[in-house]
């Protein structure tokens, strides 16, 4: 547990949380900032701040948690959701404000107001290949 981080202090029931779920890896809660009613947090209660942090194993458990909670939002009484977003920021410029790994799991309605914007950018063919052959370098599993 690292003592500064509000997500551990949660796992160690120093703060309050209502929590949705929870077993012996996994954690999930409400945001206390909402986008909309029903927005989750999914969060491993191993400590690591970025998802590249984060053991493969342990990645599939959460995920997997994710999944069941972004299905549960769709048939949970008093929930309003017409769509959903899944959404896991990594480093400041991400806008990651907690940084223990999590996961948002939101509810979307075609009348709310958040946005994220995604700028239209069409680089040529050549481009994308040299940059896929960058990634494809660095990539190990």
């Amino acid at each position: 547990m690292h003592n500064n981080c509000t997500f551990c202090r949660i796992i160690a029931r120093e703060l309050p949380a209502s929590i949705v779920y929870e077993d012996e890896a996994v954690i999930a809660f409400m945001d206390l900032y909402p986008i909309n009613p029903g927005h989750v947090l999914v969060v491993p209660k191993a400590h690591y701040a970025s998802l590249r942090e984060l053991p493969a194993e342990l990645g599939l458990k959460v995920f997997s948690v994710v999944k069941a909670v972004e299905q549960a939002l769709w048939t949970a009484e008093g929930i309003h959701c017409e769509g959903t977003n899944v959404l896991q920021n990594n480093g400041r410029s991400a806008w990651q404000d907690v940084f223990h790994v999590h996961f948002h799991v939101i509810p979307r309605l075609q009348s709310d107001n958040f946005k994220v914007k995604i700028p239209v950018n069409q680089p040529e063919r050549a481009e994308l290949d040299e940059v896929s052959a960058r990634i494809k370098k660095s990539i190990t599993l």
